[in-house]
């Protein structure tokens, strides 16, 4: 037995049947309707089967179950009537909520942070990746342990919400549990440093580094395949990409930038997993340019963008960082709308309006993201001398050499710079 169920019970990652339930507290901000198909898609997105979708009216949470004894009773009814193996809580429930609505639902139960988690647990496809979920589900299942478990160190790869704590983990203790975090963390903490490593080679090259962020599935990963010609997975799925990204590109007046994949957001991030992640968050961090790219096509398109502003926020990008929206999807538009979009696209500068899988909108997306990039750069005039032919391929590898006149045994180049290649230029 484990929490109750026995080992048949919990081996339905895949194919069980599932009822998802939103506990509607009254958000303004939300749709009670998308916010069930975003959770149906979260729970498609690791193969659960959703027989049905319920909203449940919250006016006063209650302790013990979060939602009324009545309902309970009537949520019941319909696991029965469903034949549902598990219960998805579109919220967040304490310990002893989780517990008591298994008991009385005679299902598995598990809340949106655990549904998040169990899906980064299943997509992280790096070492770095795996560190990092296992450390946010151990986090998360430290408060949750009704009983001692052992044998930690032989669970598969820290997570599994929905066929229980391990395929072999039965019993471990919070010990046990402290101290594989503590482990993780050390492991993170020299991953982190590598990757500063890296970060601080690329600053002193310096390249400009362009991240892109959205949404889950607003289409980052088709935006990232266009521009770079990679073949990063992009499909129509929440969390389609966990590990960052990272390719090389060239755009006008910029010889080379390097352009960034990162994890999608979703509103109520588990905080477990922005901690997990703020390794590969870092990227982001220090973006020299940010590209917002938002599902225009969706219709709870705004909601999301607060969404991810108040993530970038929560992990620390500054608001001076540049940035711009990439308004994707376009092609999901019907003509009016379409032409509504353009319209209004154009009227500002913060915008640009895409269809990242036609390719509509692109060219002017790179022309934007160059003009970002180089609207701190100034004209200077540098003379060389005729044979310094590797300061010359300096200046147009990191510069827009706008023009050159030849006199004598000298060149003068008239160059556009961001001001610190210049400094550099002086110093080499």
């Amino acid at each position: 037995m484990t929490n109750g169920f026995n080992r048949d019970r919990d081996d339905f990652a895949r194919g069980g049947r599932t009822l998802i339930v939103l506990p509607d507290q009254g958000d303004a901000h939300r749709d009670a309707d998308a916010r069930l198909d975003e959770t149906a898609g979260l729970a498609a997105a690791i193969g659960l089967v959703v027989t049905e979708k319920v909203a449940v009216r919250v006016r006063a949470p209650k302790a013990a179950t979060l939602i009324g004894s009545g309902q309970v009773e009537q949520l019941a009814v319909q696991v029965r009537q469903n034949e549902a193996d598990l219960v998805v809580f579109d919220a967040s429930l304490t310990p002893v909520q989780q517990r008591n609505l298994e008991t009385a639902l005679e299902a598995k139960v598990i809340d949106r942070t655990g549904l998040i988690l169990e899906i980064f647990g299943e997509r992280a496809a790096t070492a770095e990746g795996r560190l990092q979920v296992e450390l946010a589900h151990l986090d998360y299942q430290a408060g949750r342990l009704v009983r001692s478990w052992t044998h930690l160190e032989r669970q598969r790869g820290g997570f599994g919400f929905l066929g229980g704590p391990g395929e072999t983990q039965i019993e471990a203790d919070r010990r046990l549990i402290r101290d594989r975090m503590a482990r993780l963390r050390r492991e993170l903490e020299q991953v982190s440093r590598t990757r500063g490593l890296h970060r601080d080679r690329r600053q002193r090259a310096p390249w400009p580094i362009i991240a892109l962020v959205g949404y889950t599935n607003a289409g980052k990963s088709t935006l990232f395949n266009r521009l770079t010609g990679a073949h990063v997975m992009a499909e129509d799925l929440l969390f389609a990409t966990l590990d960052p990204t990272l390719r090389q590109i060239s755009l006008p007046g910029i010889d080379k930038a390097i352009l960034s994949d990162t994890v999608g957001f979703v509103s109520d991030l588990p905080t477990q997993l922005v901690a997990a992640f703020q390794a590969t968050l870092e990227e982001v961090v220090s973006a020299d340019l940010l590209i917002h790219v938002r599902d225009i096509a969706h219709p709870e398109t705004e909601a999301q963008r607060s969404d991810v502003e108040a993530v970038l926020a929560e992990i620390g990008v500054s608001e001076l960082t540049p940035r711009f929206e990439a308004w994707n999807k376009l092609d999901l538009l019907d003509p009016e709308r379409h032409d509504d979009v353009l319209v209004e696209a154009g009227h500002r500068d913060d915008v640009v309006a895409i269809s990242a899988l036609s390719g509509e909108g692109i060219d002017d997306l790179i022309e934007q993201v160059a003009a970002k990039l180089t609207a701190g750069h100034r004209r200077y005039w540098i003379t060389l001398d005729a044979g310094d032919g590797a300061g010359a391929a300096w200046l147009h590898a990191h510069g827009e050499v706008l023009g050159q006149i030849s006199e004598d045994l000298q060149t003068q180049y008239e160059v556009r710079l961001a001001e610190r290649d210049y400094e550099r230029f002086l110093q080499r």
